[in-house]
């Protein structure tokens, strides 16, 4: 009976019972390197608690991709200590685009075949993708996914690689469908006006809070004229698009625990939606690991998530997370 009950007492889950004591100085640890500090003891408890849950849930899928289930790692980050729901609250866009729109402006067409394309590119290598930015626990994906694509056909243009403000993109331009901090879309950022400005990121620093618009003619590092889309649903438009243009603007489904908590290999979430979009980014490439096709996503959550900030996604399983649903890239002029 008293062996029943000690195994009962194993199958709780953590908040049923007392915190391992084994786990206190990888606790202490996580604290430390994502600079987390509490008010209370109750809520450092309630947040070490799903922080393990999280823990456990990591450790479980590794399990498995090590025996070859998954095709990619989890690792904890600074995510850690937030449930699913807050994450999504707090990261995703709560902002939902209908999932048929109307076609805007131009649209990408490529003469390449396939079989022409190259087999693998990486924007990075040519100097045209500023290094990896950090929105912070905001909802502003969609500044960053604006700016990355911005500043790498800048870079094509003129040989030379400038940051630009996401921060001027939330103070700005939200009067044109965008919601600051609370997410957005870029096609709303690229078409509010006929000729558009933005400051370079120097000039005009990230906040991470919405403000009073802050725009200086004067500190200018990009204009452009409008924005061209990719034909919604195609894997190939877009790896000529890629291929031919530069880093492009997507937009995905990132809802899943899977996403929050990406270490290492190529993303496959056979769950994600290719319609409910909820989040942005910059492709910067394409390639194959293991016979596994993939993009090079570039996300603004630091370095310290995926790898070192990227991520590899699967390429060419019929549109996985939407990733060629709501691809574009802006005219730099």
């Amino acid at each position: 009976m008293k062996l029943c009950f000690i195994y009962y007492i194993l199958l709780l889950p953590p908040a049923i019972h007392c915190a391992p004591v084994s786990l206190n100085n990888s606790w202490l640890v996580f604290k430390r390197v994502h600079g987390k500090k509490y008010t209370s003891v109750e809520e450092e408890f309630a947040r070490r608690t799903i922080w393990e849950a999280n823990l456990v849930k990591i450790r479980q899928h590794n399990l498995e991709a090590d025996m070859g289930i998954h095709s990619y790692h989890m690792g904890m980050n600074i995510f850690g200590d937030l449930t699913h729901e807050e994450f999504c609250k707090q990261l995703l866009s709560n902002i939902r685009m209908p999932e048929k729109t109307e076609i805007s402006h131009q649209i990408f067409v490529t003469t390449s075949e396939i079989e022409a394309l190259p087999s693998a590119v990486d924007w990075r290598k040519y100097g045209i993708v500023t290094p990896i930015k950090d929105e912070g626990q905001y909802g502003a994906s969609w500044a960053f996914s604006i700016t990355g694509a911005l500043e790498g056909q800048h870079a094509k243009i003129y040989k030379k690689l400038v940051s630009l403000s996401e921060q001027n993109l939330i103070d700005c331009f939200s009067s044109c469908g965008n919601y600051g901090c609370n997410g957005g879309w870029m096609s709303n950022g690229y078409r509010n006006v006929t000729v558009q400005a933005l400051d370079t990121e120097e000039s005009y620093p990230y906040t991470g809070v919405k403000g009073p618009c802050r725009f200086n003619p004067n500190t200018i590092g990009v204009t452009w004229t409008g924005y061209t889309d990719i034909i919604s649903g195609s894997e190939l438009a877009l790896q000529a698009a890629i291929a031919e243009i530069g880093p492009i603007s997507i937009e995905l489904d990132a809802s899943h625990s899977s996403f929050q908590f990406y270490s290492s290999g190529v993303y496959n979430e056979p769950n994600c939606s290719s319609t409910k979009l909820n989040f942005a980014g910059l492709i910067v490439g394409y390639g194959t690991q293991r016979q596994d096709d993939y993009y090079i996503f570039k996300n603004c959550w630091s370095t310290s998530w995926g790898i070192h900030g990227y991520m590899l996604m699967s390429r060419n399983k019929k549109n996985q997370c939407g990733v060629a649903t709501r691809a574009s890239y802006p005219f730099v002029i």
